[in-house]
């Protein structure tokens, strides 16, 4: 029988403190969810991966595949000679994601825990179009596998599905199906249903997106501008019933810090990221991979489609060693930790820099350009839909206008945020 994921919580309420510390610690840490059409307005599915990595540095590649051509956010700092890839979508609309999980296999001395995950995402993009078709990539690999992961995947026949996978096998969970997805949403942070009684992390952080995501569901209200906002760049910690967008965090009187402990977005997030798919029957180059490269509440999320025309934004810039937004975003993410006075000060949270009762965090001054951003970009994606397919010209123009915008430059406007 299955155990349903608020029961497998609850009965782990004495485990959360120390989960949670223990979450601090690891770097392939991650929360995600696939969604839906379900709980969304328009009936789209979705697929969210916050990444938590030793590997901070994060661009787009485009990837002209075996099978089908995709987009994937990679490790700036070791591809293409790894082909391993975090999230990513295809040319059929296939849409690919993991979390790390850290109770599904019992990991040797000196083995390195999911070493095929990367991989799998990778080979997966470019021969699957289809949640079923990724079924029968997992029946069909080699065993063991080398893979630990929650896997996330959307379709553009309307699939949303979780797989947690382990060496020998995997379950899924369906988004679609009332009976395990109550909500039409499955989401995951790093440890797994099926896996091993006890061990896991990621507690506390799931806590928090199942609040979040249980309230946009029941409203069909998921939307990518909801995740961000209420999820990537939440600072709500539900153990401590805490939330520094509200008093005593701001004003006068606040202190201007606090701890960075079992947030959403953390000191080691390198980029968050949406897949808004399409419905059964719409051109499958509809399907639309925003994202946000770098440190959420320093960052700016841009929509891309599966094209080899990618904005200079998301490439990888050899002088700067990662994409320009990335590198933008993590520049502004090095003075909120900037305090330097020994050791274990790099936990805490300059809070001021992000968000102020004068409205001039970080936050605050890039919300409207994101704001501007996607706007621009649903009134494209509306007219394509209508058409009936993407337009390439009308691609080309908007991801020109990212750098061009009004003679502000989209890189220069993040890396140059005066507080």
């Amino acid at each position: 029988m299955i155990l349903y994921l608020n029961e497998y919580i609850v009965m782990r309420r004495k485990l959360f403190l120390l989960l949670g510390l223990y979450g601090w610690v690891m770097g392939w840490a991650c929360t995600s969810a696939v969604v839906s059409g379900r709980a969304t307005p328009d009936g789209r599915p979705l697929l969210w991966k916050h990444r938590d990595t030793d590997f901070l540095q994060n661009h787009v590649e485009y990837v002209r595949g075996e099978c089908y051509n995709f987009i994937a956010v990679v490790n700036s700092a070791d591809y293409p000679l790894k082909k391993e890839a975090w999230i990513g979508v295809n040319t059929a609309g296939f849409a690919l994601m993991n979390t790390q999980s850290y109770n599904l296999v019992e990991v040797k001395d000196g083995e390195e825990r999911g070493v095929a995950n990367g991989r799998a995402i990778h080979r997966a993009l470019e021969i699957c179009a289809t949640a079923d078709d990724f079924r029968h990539y997992l029946d069909t690999i080699q065993k063991p596998s080398g893979i630990e992961a929650n896997f996330g995947v959307i379709d553009a026949q309307g699939g949303a599905v979780m797989f947690e996978v382990d060496y020998n096998g995997y379950k899924a969970y369906d988004a679609n199906d009332p009976q395990v997805a109550p909500s039409g949403y499955v989401a995951r942070t790093n440890f797994s249903v099926s896996g091993v009684y006890g061990p896991g992390a990621g507690v506390v952080r799931y806590q928090e997106a199942v609040r979040v995501l249980d309230s946009l569901s029941r409203r069909k209200k998921v939307t990518p501008g909801r995740i961000f906002t209420d999820l990537s760049r939440s600072f709500h910690n539900c153990l401590l019933d805490v939330d520094l967008r509200r008093p005593p965090f701001t004003g006068d009187d606040a202190s201007g810090w606090f701890v960075d402990q079992d947030f959403i977005p953390r000191g080691s997030t390198s980029c968050s990221v949406v897949v808004q798919g399409v419905k059964p029957g719409e051109d499958a180059g509809l399907s639309t991979m925003w994202t946000l490269l770098g440190y959420p509440p320093t960052g700016i999320a841009v929509p891309l489609w599966v094209d080899a025309c990618l904005p200079d934004v998301v490439r990888m810039d050899d002088t700067l060693g990662t994409a320009p937004l990335s590198y933008g975003s993590l520049r502004l993410k090095a003075k909120v930790f900037g305090l330097k006075w020994g050791m274990g000060s790099e936990r805490y949270l300059h809070w001021a820099l992000l968000y102020n009762r004068a409205g001039r965090g970080y936050m605050q001054l890039l919300a409207p350009v994101e704001e501007r951003i996607r706007i621009q970009a649903e009134t494209l994606l509306e007219k394509w839909r209508r058409e009936g397919h993407r337009n390439g010209s009308d691609m080309r123009t908007f991801y020109e206008s990212l750098v061009k915008d009004e003679s502000r430059n989209l890189f220069n406007e993040l890396y140059n945020i005066n507080q």
